[in-house]
């Protein structure tokens, strides 16, 4: 999988990037198929976002959540990449 991490407005460490890292093999457990990934971690006045865009095979998942801290907005969007990954494979399935 090709990983892409972005860091706007300040210097992302390795603690982050792992933080990344470990979201990312979390929704890949859900779904084999991912092909790539880019993520922008973004500080503006007081609030951290984190934009995670998934692609697959021929889908593009995109989840964004913006927080107090970076491990929230990880956190919270990677749960919101969890279930799109859900329900895309519940749909790929049922074809």
């Amino acid at each position: 999988m090709k990983l892409t991490i972005t860091s706007r407005h300040f210097k992302a460490g390795d603690e982050l990037e792992s933080l990344v890292r470990d979201a990312l093999e979390h929704v890949r457990s859900f779904h084999d198929s991912i092909i790539g990934a880019d993520v922008v971690l973004e500080r503006t006045s007081g609030a951290c976002s984190a934009e995670f865009v998934l692609k697959l095979n021929g889908k593009t998942l995109v989840a964004k959540e913006t927080a107090e801290d970076f491990f929230k907005a990880i956190h919270g969007a990677r749960e919101a990449l969890v279930r799109q990954v859900r329900k895309l494979k519940t749909k790929e399935h049922r074809w």
